[in-house]
């Protein structure tokens, strides 16, 4: 049984005019489900810096799209940011994805310096998924779920 969540996508012109548009959304969106200001802020930067690495870099002057996702589930926030260009769903690239390793070739993200440290430093997971292109997909859990996830993680 899955778990259930509200699930709310956007596709943009990969050009840098539209993350704007992206962190807007973002904003009302993390607002709604109760997530202070600076959660919002780190949500906001964190998504921001993906979504930039996906315009400067996914397509190289050529036109294309990111895809960003947002699932909207009780205690957490999860967004994923997807340049392949392709469509792809949610729960497949979810049920795909591993831990990001130190190795993985995720150069688009270093090439600003400070492009995934930032990302993994605002949010509380991140996982890269590389397959025709690269999905960034990071969590955020409300105030206080973190905690209690780890504690029923620890207890079992």
């Amino acid at each position: 049984m899955s778990e259930a969540y509200d699930y709310i996508e956007m596709n943009i012109p990969a050009k840098p005019d539209f993350i704007g548009v992206i962190r807007l959304t973002l904003s009302g969106i993390a607002s709604r489900m109760g997530f202070s200001y600076d959660e919002i802020e780190d949500l906001k930067i964190a998504t921001s810096e993906a979504c930039t690495n996906a315009v400067q870099h996914a397509y190289k002057g050529n036109e294309g799209e990111v895809k960003i996702g947002f699932g909207l589930y009780p205690d957490r926030l999860e967004v994923m940011v997807s340049d392949s260009g392709k469509s792809c769903n949610f729960d497949d690239v979810r049920q795909g994805l591993g831990p990001y390793e130190n190795g993985q070739n995720v150069e688009f993200l270093r090439e600003g310096g400070l492009g995934l440290y930032l990302i993994e430093t605002l949010m509380d997971e991140v996982k890269i998924h590389e397959h025709e292109g690269v999905t960034v997909f990071m969590t955020k859990f409300l105030e206080g779920e973190q905690v209690e996830m780890d504690a029923k993680t620890l207890s079992t």
